[in-house]
């Protein structure tokens, strides 16, 4: 004949598999904290392999069409290795408005930026229908870059993605649940991107 529990067993067995629950329930539902670079400028931020329309004000001879090159450096008539990334177009169009003082009366200098380079845009690459760099825009999400690749690969392991960021001069790797996002419809997931972050989708595992 089987003995029955104590009534003070029975409420601490109760007690403990409540809080097994509780604490497995918290586990699953707890979304990584993915940082966000320290700060970010309204204005576009100029970044290598930008390609910058550089516009003199009548002087004509002096405008022109320049890359930005690794080292973060331009060269424009009458100013050379001139640091450019980091700044913003205004910036740097004061930034050599000094320098064409000293052979311009007044110098009025413009600058377009005509194209950027991955500095500035978001790279997404691995398990999606078409991996490629795509332009960043303000509060641009995770969801909007998946749509703009054209969705997850038949064979990609959305739960396993991860975003790959420089903030304060080192690397980190935030995990996204992408599966979650786009069947699940879980918006926790759906994370603010930032110009230079890289998505990576990777291939299920059989």
């Amino acid at each position: 004949m089987r003995r029955k529990l104590p009534a003070r067993y029975k409420i601490l067995l109760g007690m403990m598999m409540l809080s097994l629950m509780v604490g497995c329930a918290s586990t699953n539902e707890r979304v990584e904290v993915c940082p966000e670079p320290e700060s970010q400028s309204p204005e576009y931020v100029i970044g290598a392999g930008d390609q910058l329309q550089i516009f003199v004000w009548r002087n004509p001879e002096l405008s022109t069409t320049v890359p930005v090159r690794p080292d973060g450096e331009i060269s424009v008539p009458l100013v050379e290795d001139m640091t450019a990334v980091g700044k913003t177009p205004t910036q740097l169009a004061r930034d050599i408005e000094v320098v064409l003082a000293e052979y311009l009366r007044v110098p009025k200098v413009n600058i377009i930026v005509a194209t950027q380079g991955s500095s500035n845009q978001i790279q997404v690459v691995g398990q999606v229908n078409a991996p490629q760099s795509l332009p960043y825009r303000e509060d641009i999400r995770v969801l909007d870059v998946v749509i703009g690749v054209g969705g997850l690969a038949e064979f990609a392991a959305g739960n396993r993605s991860k975003i790959v960021r420089q903030v304060d001069g080192r690397t980190v790797e935030c995990r996204v649940k992408l599966d979650d996002l786009t069947k699940d419809g879980d918006m926790t997931q759906n994370l603010f991107m930032y110009p230079g972050d890289v998505l990576i989708v990777p291939e299920s595992r059989f």
